[in-house]
């Protein structure tokens, strides 16, 4: 699940050259590099960008290294600001696309009218990845190490109702681990974060009352001390003993992981593990617009060897844009993204879950409503 350094290295140098080209573009518009922008040739040219999921970041650069090596005319960046600024971005048009770990709202799709050519914006999953609950506690933690908690505890914990980590809830789930007198930090992210409303979700359908907040990107009260972005929780997590937090699963390395009750056992997380859970949940019936495949995830399954603790990472796009070159890419773009190819390069370098043959006709069929006139 470790990110593949050449592949990172292209992402970043492709992200870099078009940085600043795409800063004064405006209506989801390209900085195309064609001289004939009425060019009816299949061939993709251009600098385009994206912006949003830092949780995606992984994906993202080894897609961007494997769909440039196709279409070389091409350059993509995306910069991880994190879902909630990522969408805002998209909003005024700056942006070919956003990363979202969180569905659109219904005002986002409304706002969405004035970017896109007609109709609003639509959201597709395009990476899902089991949220890891990640702990530094000396002694216990480290790479491949496991606590037990069911999510009740989790929620408690999270809560700042639980505040020790021997306590007996703790204990009594971890038979036979030695579990010292310290003091429990909570580490959330500080930012709006799709990450957050799918670490909430969790804890708000299987903790039951032990989670009284509203589930939304941002933290809900005052427990622990906040991290901006993924790797901020990773770096806050691991620089202090009794730290615990949150983060997309790829970016776990050597911190202690919890092992989420499912049932009457204990499952860690793995990418086969999510895939089970996004499968078996239904789509959301509320996102009613055309062309939008929303996942409602099922927290509280009960099947064998599901990890429930997803986050499905959408791709938010128009199904017209006002720059026809602009269509023409993001088409191309998620085409691949969603392909089996980009799927698979998902999962070698970020230990995502690929998106199932079921999934992928959904989404295909959205992808494939995109004008290109």
């Amino acid at each position: 699940m470790r990110k593949n350094v050449l592949v990172r290295s292209i992402a970043v140098v492709s992200g870099l050259a078009v940085m600043a080209s795409l800063a004064a573009c405006g209506d989801n518009t390209a900085a195309s590099t064609s001289t004939d922008s009425g060019s009816t040739s299949s061939t993709i040219t251009g600098e385009y960008q994206g912006a949003g999921s830092s949780a995606q970041e992984a994906a993202v650069e080894a897609w961007i290294a494997g769909y440039t090596e196709k279409n070389p005319d091409v350059k993509v960046a995306y910069n991880p600001t994190g879902s909630g600024a990522g969408v805002s971005t998209f909003l005024t048009g700056a942006t070919a696309w956003a990363g979202s770990d969180a569905s659109l709202s219904a005002d986002q799709v409304t706002q969405s009218s004035s970017v896109c050519a007609s109709g609003t914006a639509f959201d597709i999953p395009v990476y899902i990845s089991p949220i890891a609950i990640v702990f530094n506690l000396d002694g216990v933690s480290g790479k491949d190490k496991h606590l037990k908690l069911d999510a009740e505890t989790i929620a408690k914990i999270f809560n700042g109702k639980i505040t020790k980590w021997n306590d007996s809830a703790i204990a009594r789930q971890n038979s036979g681990v030695d579990l010292p007198n310290t003091a429990i930090t909570v580490v959330h992210r500080s930012d709006k974060s799709g990450t957050t409303k799918n670490f909430l979700s969790y804890v708000k359908d299987a903790g039951g009352s032990a989670w009284p907040y509203e589930v939304g990107e941002n933290w809900p009260n005052n427990v622990g001390q906040g991290a901006k972005g993924t790797d901020g929780v990773i770096s806050t997590v691991g620089q202090a003993d009794g730290t615990i937090g949150y983060a997309d699963a790829s970016k776990a390395g050597d911190l202690g992981t919890v092992s989420v009750k499912v049932g009457d056992d204990y499952v860690p997380y793995s990418a086969e593990a999510a895939a089970k859970v996004v499968d078996a949940s239904p789509m959301d019936d509320t996102a009613t617009q055309d062309n939008r495949v929303v996942v409602k995830l099922d927290h509280n399954t009960t099947e064998s060897g599901a990890y429930p603790l997803v986050l499905v990472s959408y791709d938010i796009a128009c199904p017209a844009y006002k720059d026809s070159k602009t269509a023409e890419f993001v088409k191309s773009w998620l085409t691949y993204v969603v392909s089996e190819d980009g799927q698979r390069t998902a999962a070698d370098n970020a230990g995502s879950a690929p998106m199932s043959d079921t999934m992928r006709a959904k989404v295909t069929k959205s992808i494939e409503a995109i004008s290109v006139k």
